[in-house]
């Protein structure tokens, strides 16, 4: 009886010891705990984070990201989780992209109270049209003569200072504006994704494009060329209120799904963060000759010197191909590939020579850099021409036959050419290339004017010789139906109204 009394009192004993270990390990923390004590850096300094803590990526403490960039549209609700946010833009609309300062107290003294400079572009996502932009970018604007693909709406914008749009970038915008003041640029996308599609069935999915903006601050020398910051975000541009229809498409597929089927699907979001990215692969991001404004009151760019008058344009300037050559230094051979924007892989070829880079193969290359930027360096290392988009063959019209010809219409031999100081004689028969580009009328002007040393304001209209002599304008339109190799005879009439002369092309 005694045992069967004491185990009882054994069991309480030890279980009212427990209890008031139990609430003496629970004193104390709601204070330790509270908003003013509590540390998560102790808490991560625990034996069992620290194993874990080497698999982590290395904060880089000296990191600086001074700006951030808000697009005011709305991300699609039918992106994956983890995958890149997509966002709708009508053509021809204006969207406000707010430039914020991010900068933390003391970073990046040397802006404070100066200006930065940022470059918008439209450029493509898909790595497949990147490598060909150029052509794809050509294409547009022979399809669209006069357009831009991004444009500033300076009316709207707010703080921005000397806009300017370069006539031969049609993709890129670029302006100063001050960190510290509120700055806002609007912008219009013109181009539409499908307009890059190959056409095949009809109803064909839309190429997404990219945002992306780089700024930079300004050097000793008065240049904008350091950079500082750049980010990016994927959009998609459709005809005028199709952006607001696929963003409501997108939402009622996502109100049709299971709740489990939602939880994999990021929410749409008002406005659109750009992220950062590295900067537009180019040497340079400042022309030594400005590119024309839209009209701004400031000059904050430098202005060049010469003639100032609107009508006043450059001679064209024949372009120099630059080929790497085998006796080139590897500071030479540096510089080359920053100027054939190979810059991602400079590191890659830092001790390489002229010669060392020419005696690559084409395997090499694209086992180094991958398929896309590997063909597209051995491409250029080997010097290819690419092929030109029309070529035609002109010959001077004899002679003889141009001095019958003028005495049956004037009734005497005076002859109204100015072909006599441009070729010989002899090289009457003799027939001469001219390969087009831009397939325009104005180039066709310039490369006839450059084949006979002429300028080409002497020649005033180019005419093609139709049924029955008559004699039809040549248009953009014309050149572009033009037979690639076709052959013309050119013959010459005193322009009436100015000292030019006009071209036939028989």
């Amino acid at each position: 009886m005694a045992w069967a009394l004491k185990l009882p009192l054994a069991d309480e004993v030890i279980e009212s010891g427990l209890v008031q270990d139990f609430d003496a390990s629970l004193s104390g923390i709601g204070q330790e705990l509270g908003a003013g004590a509590y540390s998560m850096s102790d808490v991560l300094a625990l034996p069992i984070f620290k194993q874990e803590e080497s698999n982590l990526p290395p904060d880089n403490d000296n990191k600086i990201l001074p700006f951030q960039y808000v697009l005011c549209a709305a991300t699609s609700p039918a992106v994956k989780l983890h995958d890149e946010t997509l966002t709708y833009l009508n053509q021809g609309q204006s969207y406000e992209i707010r430039m914020l300062d991010n900068r933390k107290m003391g970073e990046l003294p040397e802006i404070t109270g100066k200006m930065v400079k940022s470059i918008i572009r439209v450029v493509f996502h898909d790595r497949r049209l990147q490598y060909t932009e150029h052509q794809q970018l050509e294409g547009w604007r022979w399809n669209r003569p006069g357009d831009r693909i991004l444009d500033l709406d300076i009316p709207m914008s707010v703080g921005i200072v000397d806009p300017r749009a370069n006539p031969t970038q049609l993709n890129t915008v670029e302006f100063l504006w001050d960190p510290s003041k509120r700055t806002s640029a609007f912008i219009q996308v013109h181009c539409i994704s499908t307009e890059f599609t190959m056409r095949k069935h009809g109803g064909e999915k839309g190429v997404p494009f990219r945002i992306q903006i780089d700024t930079f601050k300004e050097n000793e020398a008065g240049e904008y060329t350091e950079h500082l910051h750049s980010a990016s975000c994927q959009i998609k541009v459709f005809k005028p209120k199709g952006a607001d229809r696929k963003q409501k498409t997108d939402r009622e597929k996502m109100e049709k799904r299971a709740p489990q089927e939602k939880e994999k699907y990021q929410p749409s979001y008002e406005t659109t963060i750009l992220t950062e990215c590295s900067p537009w692969p180019e040497v340079t991001y400042v022309n030594n000759s400005p590119s024309p404004g839209f009209g701004s009151t400031h000059n904050s760019f430098p202005v060049a010197e010469g003639n100032g008058s609107p009508n006043h344009q450059p001679e064209p300037v024949a372009q120099v191909a630059d080929n790497l050559l085998p006796t080139a230094t590897p500071q030479e051979s540096q510089q080359w590939l920053h100027r054939n924007r190979f810059s991602p892989f400079c590191r890659l070829f830092t001790n390489f020579s002229g010669a060392d880079l020419l005696k690559l193969t084409r395997e090499d290359v694209i086992q180094i850099c991958g398929p896309a930027d590997g063909i597209r360096l051995f491409n250029a290392l080997k010097g290819r021409v690419v092929r030109p988009r029309l070529t035609i063959y002109v010959c001077q019209e004899s002679q003889h036959a141009r001095e019958q010809q003028h005495k049956h219409e004037n009734g005497d031999g005076t002859s109204n050419t100015f072909f006599g100081v441009c070729l010989c004689v002899e090289d009457a028969e003799v027939y001469h290339a001219i390969y087009l580009e831009e397939l325009t009328a104005v180039e066709l002007t310039e490369k006839i004017a450059q084949l006979f040393n002429i300028s080409p304001r002497q020649i005033s209209q180019i005419f093609k010789q139709g049924p029955t002599g008559i004699h039809v304008l040549v248009s953009d339109e014309m050149i572009q139906n033009f037979q690639d190799e076709v052959c013309f005879v050119l013959d010459t009439m005193k322009a009436e109204t100015s000292d030019g002369y006009h071209i036939i092309l028989k």
